[in-house]
């Protein structure tokens, strides 16, 4: 890792912490809303980001089976959440959604156990999962009668903070271990992942600042 990306690494996760003191700050005028549950998410992810950063100083654990298996599932179930039951309001959807990638799990055990990318597997699944969300969130969007209110949609920045992480840096996680033979490919991938990983922050900060705050 290069300076810079170390230094764009820094400040990832503190705009994390700083999205979720952000959001933390609307905590009372969102009483008995659901997007109480968006703060208490980003809480959880900064200091799931924490332990990941740090917490192999105090105890001895693997990094990658943390994030794969406790951090990034959670991601993406919140997510599936977010979007089918609270956006869409469909909570069959939600069930399914969730039990496929679940399964996927089962699956990559059976039969890509031995694979180099076996642990892509998983979030790539995930991730095309939550592109479908994302795309019928944007239909949803583009076709509403508040279009062209569509700054004070919450949603709104946080479909595009999503768009921009985690289906841009799809190929990049996908490929991961493939990738790291091509090192300048892998650099540019990897600058892309942290810089939109702070720009989704920022957006998921700015969801609370400039959105409904009764949406």
């Amino acid at each position: 890792m290069s300076d810079f990306q170390k230094f764009l690494s820094d400040i990832f996760l503190w705009i994390e912490g700083g999205a979720a003191l952000i959001a933390l700050c609307y905590f009372k005028r969102l009483k008995g809303q659901y997007w109480r549950c968006f703060i208490y998410y980003l809480i959880i992810i900064f200091i799931c980001e924490v332990i990941g950063k740090w917490g192999g100083e105090y105890v001895s654990f693997s990094k990658t089976k943390y994030y794969n298996y406790i951090v990034i599932p959670f991601q993406f179930i919140f997510f599936y959440w977010l979007y089918a039951v609270k956006s869409f309001n469909d909570k069959r959807l939600f069930w399914i959604l969730s039990l496929l990638y679940v399964i996927s799990f089962i699956l990559s055990r059976l039969f890509f156990k031995e694979s180099k990318i076996y642990f892509s597997i998983n979030y790539t699944f995930g991730c095309l999962l939550l592109m479908f969300l994302v795309i019928k969130e944007y239909y949803n969007q583009v076709n509403s009668i508040n279009i062209l209110n569509f700054q004070e949609n919450r949603m709104f920045y946080i479909n595009l903070g999503v768009t921009l992480f985690y289906i841009g840096t799809l190929p990049f996680l996908t490929f991961y271990s493939l990738l790291r033979a091509y090192i300048q490919i892998w650099n540019i991938y990897f600058d892309y992942f942290l810089v939109s990983g702070i720009v989704m922050y920022v957006l998921f900060s700015i969801s609370f600042i400039w959105g409904k705050q009764n949406s």
